[in-house]
């Protein structure tokens, strides 16, 4: 009998939050669903952040082949970690409402280099448009070559469930933004390598309902201060918190959004944060953090 519960074990769950974007989760469901034809070793697991579009009675209607997690209000990303809680997989693929892995491929890949890497915590996607055309962001590499990358996008990563679980899931009290960065750190810390396969291919489609401007003040700029405040030693700590306190005004500038700007600064200093600096050895794999969050490499790479 314990052979046959444990050859119903999945080896990975694809775990996706949902938010009043019905028609990007009926979207990204169908791709799945034909990407798991006749496989038996991968669960999914939606979970919704309280629509009110119809999204949570869409998904109800799927509940002959994934799991539901229907959620009563809003929780940002703390959402995902229900979900992860409920991961039977011995790793976690993450997606977004509009995101889908674009092959099996892609799926047996990030299962076999977790299998056979176990110096591996994290395995970063390449995210690619619907064009097939990568869509690079700053914290993941360039290149379409395998290697070591400092993160990962959200929207489309593969991570060890125990790693993640040991290291407390998302970070609730972000909300949003920046929770890529502080779960990459946690995992450096754990002396895991995050390693970045640009086989392993996840479309974003980046729909923009829901993108609002006091958003991309807000939650970026008080959450990476609380990232500076936690691993950062002085006087580096404050050198960035100075440069991201001018980016975040200049943001808020651009979009008017002084209110949001205010209210970020308020909150990113009255959170006890408890310090846990970073050796020189780690906060060198961080250089790109450091590129990103000074305001004399923005000035440099800007001219």
């Amino acid at each position: 009998m314990s052979h046959m519960v444990e050859s119903l074990k999945p080896k990975l769950s694809i775990v996706f939050l949902n938010f009043n974007r019905l028609c990007e989760t009926r979207y990204t469901l169908a791709r799945i669903e034909k990407l798991l034809e006749n496989r038996q070793d991968i669960e999914v697991i939606a979970v919704d952040n309280g629509s009110s579009d119809g999204t949570g009675a869409f998904l109800h209607t799927q509940t002959h082949w994934i799991t539901v997690l229907q959620l009563p209000t809003n929780i940002g990303i703390a959402g995902y970690n229900e979900g992860f809680k409920q991961a039977r997989g011995d790793y976690i693929l993450v997606l977004d409402d509009d995101s889908h892995p674009v092959d099996t491929i892609t799926l047996d890949r990030m299962i076999q280099c977790l299998e056979t890497r176990p110096d591996i915590g994290i395995v970063a996607c390449r995210i690619e448009a619907l064009t097939g055309e990568a869509v690079h962001s700053w914290h993941t590499p360039h290149n379409d070559e395998p290697g070591p990358s400092m993160a990962f996008v959200g929207c489309g990563f593969a991570i060890r469930r125990d790693l993640f679980e040991d290291i407390g899931w998302y970070p609730g009290e972000f909300f949003l933004y920046q929770n890529e960065i502080e779960v990459a750190i946690r995992v450096m810390c754990r002396q895991y390598k995050i390693h970045y396969d640009p086989q392993c291919r996840v479309v974003h489609r980046q729909a923009a309902l829901g993108r609002t401007n006091w958003r991309r003040v807000y939650y970026p700029t008080r959450n990476t201060i609380w990232v500076i405040r936690r691993y950062f030693p002085l006087p580096d700590a404050i050198y960035l918190i100075a440069s991201r306190l001018f980016l975040g005004f200049v943001r808020a500038s651009q979009s008017l959004e002084f209110t949001w700007y205010y209210k970020a600064v308020k909150e990113a200093f009255s959170l006890p944060i408890e310090r846990q600096p970073l050796s020189p050895a780690l906060r060198k794999q961080l250089n790109t953090f450091w590129r990103q969050n000074s305001v004399w490499h923005q000035l440099i790479e800007r001219l």
